[in-house]
């Protein structure tokens, strides 16, 4: 039997999915200490009852597809509309150098990925998605990128795929960032603080926050320096300051629909989250560098970070889980590679160009928990680091910027091209 839900209801289920999420989050300590985001957990419950009600009784759910299109187109303007360049000035010539440093490695991870499907006998493609779409790019690229590779390229499972390579890579970035930057540490000969070597929960938290400084707003309010990666943050944002933000938001999904029509067919054709993430960045730096608007970055987050948990759910509660059947073999040893590629680079070339000093290895625990998962996972790896040892402000400054969308922006350019290349 075959189930069709509109968008009510989906969006109902969808709701559903994340408050299972955070129910499970909140009561199994291992899902908060890696950092699993609450729309997988829960999302991954509901796609194991959906393709049990479908071995067992045959019925077979399709969710409404519009709804998570423009979820998804969100999230991604959420992300061009961050992407503030003037904050490139704010980390100076190390966060430039760090940047060059992850891109080089996002190419290296698709190599890798292509690489390694070829030789196991997989579309090359599939390469790609256990390679920079779901490693660098987490669960929200690879939803997208899912979609992008099977509508336009027949890659059977690519969504699916994505999503179980992107909750690997969470797990593995928090496990190998820390003893990265442990060794790089001991090579030094420092040794950890005495003073607290296991500080609380609550210490932990107070510590974090101290490393964020306060800005100084025009109005005269201060405020803490909120950033993309930090979700659950509290933020006072009001209905005209949405109503702006949303109207932002609007400008950029229509920019994307448009130049997504005018680029069919040409050299320039992009999936139209690449469209949506580019007019962000467009509309964000020209309004603040030609014009000096006062971008709201707290709206911004709020509905970027809830259209993004609304898309995974969705994106999961869609999943085919049947699919990865005949994969399961060969991407295991491709993320087995992908992750010692991972440990090898921040070990030899990230500590080492960012200066073989204590930041250093404080941004190769960084760059292990964004490389291989998200930006939240990088910050848990780097507060492990400077919990026990001392703190690093420039390493804070740098991967929290780099990580929450620039990243974002080099990872959609790179993989534009190696969706173009003739395998």
């Amino acid at each position: 039997m075959e189930i069709t839900l509109n968008g009510y209801y989906t969006l109902i289920f969808a709701t559903l999915v994340l408050l299972l999420g955070r129910f499970m989050i909140k009561n199994i300590k291992v899902l908060e200490d890696f950092n699993i985001p609450e729309p997988v957990v829960g999302g991954l419950v509901a796609a194991i009852i959906v393709y049990s009600l479908n071995i067992f009784w045959g019925y077979t759910f399709n969710f409404h597809q519009g709804l998570q299109t423009a979820t998804m187109l969100m999230f991604f303007a959420s992300i061009g509309l961050s992407a503030d360049f003037g904050r490139l000035k704010a980390g100076g010539t190390p966060l430039l150098i760090f940047l060059a440093v992850v891109s080089v490695f996002i190419v290296l991870q698709d190599v890798v990925g292509v690489g390694m499907a070829s030789a196991l006998g997989l579309d090359p493609l599939l390469g790609l998605v256990t390679g920079s779409i779901s490693l660098t790019g987490g669960h929200g690229t690879a939803g997208a990128w899912g979609v992008v590779l099977e509508e336009e390229y027949g890659v059977v499972g690519a969504t699916t795929l994505g999503i179980a390579v992107a909750t690997y890579g969470l797990v593995a970035g928090g496990i190998v960032g820390g003893p990265v930057a442990r060794r790089l540490i001991k090579n030094l000969g420092l040794q950890p603080t005495p003073a607290n070597p296991n500080p609380t929960k609550a210490e932990k938290v107070a510590g974090a926050q101290s490393i964020y400084s306060t800005k100084h707003d025009e109005d005269g309010d201060h405020r803490e320096e909120e950033m993309f990666e930090k979700p659950d943050n509290i933020r006072l944002i009001t209905a005209s300051s949405t109503i702006e933000t949303l109207a932002l938001f609007a400008a950029a999904l229509a920019i994307a629909d448009i130049m997504t029509i005018v680029a069919e067919g040409t050299w320039f054709q992009l999936p139209t989250f690449v469209w949506a993430l580019a007019a962000g960045v467009i509309i964000r730096n020209s309004l603040t560098i030609v014009f000096n608007f006062d971008m709201f970055d707290r709206a911004i987050d709020v509905i970027g970070n809830a259209s993004l948990s609304l898309f995974l759910a969705m994106a999961l509660l869609s999943l085919k889980l049947w699919q990865l059947t005949d994969l399961a073999g060969p991407v295991l040893i491709i993320l087995l590679v992908q992750t010692i590629v991972m440990i090898l680079y921040a070990y030899f070339v990230t500590s080492r160009i960012m200066g073989k000093d204590y930041d250093a290895a404080v941004l190769a625990a960084g760059h292990c928990g964004f490389g291989m998962g998200a930006t939240p996972t990088a910050i848990a790896n780097m507060q492990a680091v400077t919990d026990r040892y001392l703190p690093s402000p420039k390493a804070f400054l740098i991967v929290p910027m780099v990580g929450a969308f620039f990243v974002d922006i080099i990872n959609a350019t790179v993989l534009q091209i190696f969706t173009k290349i003739p395998f």
